[in-house]
């Protein structure tokens, strides 16, 4: 059985992302739902090769802003290697519903559905990215 300090629960133990300090000094940390948001984040917007301990994790969805763009390319490309990534990475936690990939200019937005396995609920999220020449 595990002990958690006063006014913690087992909701309370994933380190929040980005990583930063609390306000007791110490490490912040996040709920079950915000970690799983947080990861999906991670998956999106790693380019692979940027994690010397995992070079295939991520999606390489950054590469694509300035790539040629078209809504063929989006929908049969962008949408199925991103949805790829996430089954690998994160298929045992959630299950994609839908996801739509938008690219403008140099703002890149993903619109999510998910259903989160261990409780079956459903989220949506939106994921944006500006990215500088």
């Amino acid at each position: 059985m595990t002990i958690y300090p006063t006014g913690w629960s087992r909701m309370n133990t994933q380190v929040d992302f980005p990583w930063h300090y609390d306000e007791h000094g110490r490490t912040a940390r996040t709920d079950d739902n915000e970690h799983l948001r947080a990861m999906v984040e991670q998956v999106l917007f790693t380019s692979p090769g940027e994690r010397v301990n995992r070079p295939g994790f991520g999606c390489g969805l950054l590469q694509l802003v300035f790539a040629p763009n078209s809504p063929d390319l989006a929908a049969a490309g962008v949408e199925f290697g991103v949805r790829a990534s996430l089954q690998r990475w994160l298929g045992d936690l959630l299950e994609v519903q839908s996801l739509i990939v938008a690219s403008d200019d140099a703002t890149l937005r993903v619109d999510l559905a998910y259903v989160v396995r261990r409780t079956g609920a459903t989220t949506t999220a939106t994921f944006t990215r500006e990215v500088m020449a």
